[in-house]
């Protein structure tokens, strides 16, 4: 099996990028959990169904292109694993999702909001980041099995 040199240095650099990523999540959750709206009807529907227990916290910002991180490390990893670049349109931090103006459709919502559940079971986003970035290192974006759970939770 091929090794991808780049995810080699991911994993490595791992214990320094993942405070840094913790750090960034919290702030975007924060910011997005002051500043978003409450789920509409039919998506607080979704969320519970979905086993969210707590769908009244989250909250949704509608934005033009999501957020990138300032620190030029996380933001190579992030574009690196798929995690952010000009083709995504949602993006979750723990109760709080980003959608791209234009995207906010059953099925990004029910995928952003299985990621809610994931974060919900983990206990956090300091939890639940090492278990993704690592899932996203070794199998890529699209294996990544959080990535596949959330893409087997889409509704149309």
């Amino acid at each position: 099996m091929e090794t991808d040199p780049l995810a080699d240095s991911l994993r490595a650099a791992l214990p320094v990028l993942l405070p840094k990523a913790i750090a960034w999540a919290e702030e975007q959750s924060a910011f997005i959990l002051n500043n978003g709206d409450a789920l509409e009807s039919q998506e607080k529907e979704l969320a519970e169904a979905l086993g969210i227990a707590q769908p009244s916290v989250i909250r949704v910002l509608s934005v033009a292109n999501l957020p990138m991180p300032g620190d030029p490390e996380l933001q190579q990893a992030a574009l690196h694993l798929g995690l952010l670049g000009p083709t995504m349109t949602g993006l979750t931090f723990g109760y709080g999702i980003y959608i791209v103006y234009g995207h906010r459709t059953n099925r990004l919502m029910s995928h952003e909001l299985r990621h809610v559940y994931q974060y919900e079971q983990a206990g956090g986003i300091e939890n639940f980041l090492p278990e993704y970035l690592g899932q996203l290192i070794s199998f890529g974006y699209a294996d990544a099995p959080f990535e596949v759970d959330a893409k087997n939770h889409e509704q149309p």
